[in-house]
């Protein structure tokens, strides 16, 4: 049977824990409402931009123009995964699970060729103790999402395939839901599927629709990959903080829990004092 000490030191030591917890739950209450909104915020201008994409596209080929690279259909021979993680844990499933999805992805293409873009240190440091193809790491993004970040990673990605170093991008994310469950999401990003448009608009042009569409569909990427960054930003301060808020409630019953059984034990220490002072004091009449 432990000793009070010991179990007041247990106790001590869960107490600080709790207070660690509760903190992080509460640093990640502050974030998560400004990531939220920025992530809110760009979800219309990814929308608006696949729909004039899908109407360009459909002008461009009533010209008959030659096909864009970054809409060119290959045998998917070589693939490229872009596997967007934290860069810390403490936040429930947000990493693994994603990792999960990703793995069962390379588990069903292993005759392929894989090579990956990894953005987040839990993702780098996954697919790196596995020995995979990594052609680029991003660390630190998340401290502040930035356009000149996604774009940099775009850019990256949409050379390869240009050049035809790969024949399809596959994007992994965390999308942010609610703030209870983030949406495991896998996109195939390039080549670009172009949507059918709806309702065809009359647009006039000043450049010619395949000139148009030649800068839509790099923007279209870019906005693709910064749009990923932001959902996975709300959606880890989100899981951290369910994680945190789930751990906290722990601390508390195990300090519940502690107590109880620290008192049993100091009321049984007290109780067998006493029966050694009756049974001495017995003993001397």
């Amino acid at each position: 049977m432990p000793s009070l000490i010991d179990i007041r030191r247990r106790v001590r030591s869960v107490r600080n824990t709790q207070q660690i917890t509760k903190a992080m739950k509460m640093i990640s209450v502050a974030k998560l409402r400004r990531a939220q909104e920025r992530a809110l915020a760009a979800r219309p201008y990814r929308t608006t931009l696949r729909e004039i994409l899908a109407n360009v596209a459909q002008a461009a080929a009533q010209s008959g123009a030659d096909v864009h690279p970054l809409l060119a259909v290959r045998p998917e021979n070589r693939i490229l995964s872009v596997v967007v993680t934290a860069d810390r844990g403490l936040a429930g499933g947000f990493n693994s699970n994603l990792l999960r999805m990703a793995q069962k992805f390379v588990n069903e293409n292993a005759a392929k060729g894989l090579s990956f873009e990894l953005i987040g240190r839990k993702g780098r440091d996954y697919f790196r103790r596995r020995s995979r193809n990594i052609y680029g790491e991003y660390t630190d993004i998340f401290r502040n999402v930035r356009w000149e970040d996604a774009e940099r990673i775009a850019n990256s990605i949409i050379g390869r395939f240009a050049n035809a170093e790969v024949d399809a991008v596959y994007l992994f994310v965390n999308e942010f839901k609610s703030v209870v469950a983030p949406n495991l999401s896998m996109t195939r990003l390039l080549p670009i599927e172009v949507p059918k448009s709806a309702s065809a608009v009359d647009y006039i042009y000043e450049q010619k629709p395949e000139e148009l569409l030649g800068s839509l569909l790099p923007r279209y990427v870019r906005i693709q990959i910064y749009q990923a960054l932001l959902e996975s930003a709300a959606a880890e301060h989100a899981a951290r903080m369910t994680a945190m808020d789930a751990a906290t409630s722990n601390a508390t019953d195990m300090i519940s829990k502690l107590t109880l059984y620290m008192n049993r034990v100091r009321q049984a220490s007290i109780t067998r004092e006493i029966i050694e002072i009756v049974s001495g004091a017995a003993a001397l009449e």
